[in-house]
């Protein structure tokens, strides 16, 4: 085998490497920043319902504290479904792709527990 063939074979063989080293790396980086964002939003939402649980044991169901806490944990579920496409039930431990957390009324479970 002559050396010209040799070094003609690390160099094509190093640059698949190096290509498919980008295209995993490409593909990758934006499963990890909507993962990052998801972890994100679960913390907030997880806060929020911590939040509202609280201001209605100390407050009531129906007192304004209450009310307050319910507007922001459902800001918090809007900007989270802006930005993943789906908001956190720290409730049922799940994510949602529907825009549906006003719909049951989920954010009132904490009464039932």
């Amino acid at each position: 085998m002559s050396s010209a063939f040799r070094s003609d074979k690390v160099i094509s063989t190093t640059l698949a490497a190096a290509v498919l080293f980008g295209v995993l790396a490409f593909v990758s980086a934006p499963r990890s920043f909507a993962d990052d964002k998801r972890a994100e939003c679960q913390h907030r939402i997880e806060k929020a319902e911590a939040r509202l649980a609280d201001a209605i044991r100390d407050h009531g169901d129906r007192s304004s504290e209450a009310a307050k806490r319910r507007h922001e944990l459902n800001d918090e579920r809007e900007h989270c479904y802006q930005e993943t496409h789906a908001w956190y039930n720290g409730q049922d431990r799940q994510w949602h792709n529907d825009r549906d957390w006003d719909h049951d009324d989920h954010d009132r479970d904490h009464d039932q527990h």
